[in-house]
C-alpha cells in the first residue's frame, strides 16, 4: 500500500463508520487529538472515541482534501488534510470539519496511523 492509498483506505474507513474497517490502520500506541481537544492515547481510547462517534453521528458523510505532504521516508510519513462531514445528530442536520495533521509509521510493510491532530480550519 503506497501513502496515497493508505489516505483513500483510512477516508474510505471512517466514512464507513465501522470500526472494523478503521482498526487495521490504527497502530496500538495511536494518539488523536480531536478539535474539541479531547485526546485519546492508545488503540483502545481510539476505538471508543470513533465508536461514540459513529454512534453520534447517522447518515454521515466525511471527506478529505487538500492533502499535503509534510514529509516521506520509507517508514515514516506526515500530511496535513482539510476534512468535512455532515450528518444527523439527535435527528437534526449537523456538519463541521477543519483541518488535520497525520503521522503515519510503517510496520511490517504496513502504514499504520500513529498520531492525528485535529483542529479548526483556518479563517
Amino acid at each position: 500500500m503506497t501513502l496515497e492509498d493508505f489516505v483513500a483506505a483510512y477516508e474510505k474507513a471512517l466514512a464507513s463508520q465501522e470500526w472494523e474497517n478503521v482498526s487495521p490502520l490504527i497502530h496500538p500506541d495511536c494518539t488523536v487529538t480531536f478539535s474539541s481537544g479531547q485526546v485519546n492515547v492508545g488503540k483502545a481510547a481510539v476505538e471508543k472515541a470513533f465508536r461514540f462517534n459513529f454512534d453520534l453521528i447517522k447518515e454521515e458523510k466525511y471527506a478529505m482534501s487538500e492533502v499535503h505532504w509534510i514529509v516521506k521516508t520509507e517508514e515514516f510519513a506526515v500530511f496535513s488534510f482539510e476534512y468535512d462531514w455532515s450528518g444527523m445528530i439527535h435527528g437534526s442536520p449537523a456538519a463541521g470539519g477543519g483541518r488535520g495533521t497525520s503521522s503515519l509509521v510503517k510496520i511490517n510493510g504496513q502504514w499504520m496511523l500513529a498520531a492525528e491532530h485535529l483542529g479548526p480550519r483556518d479563517k
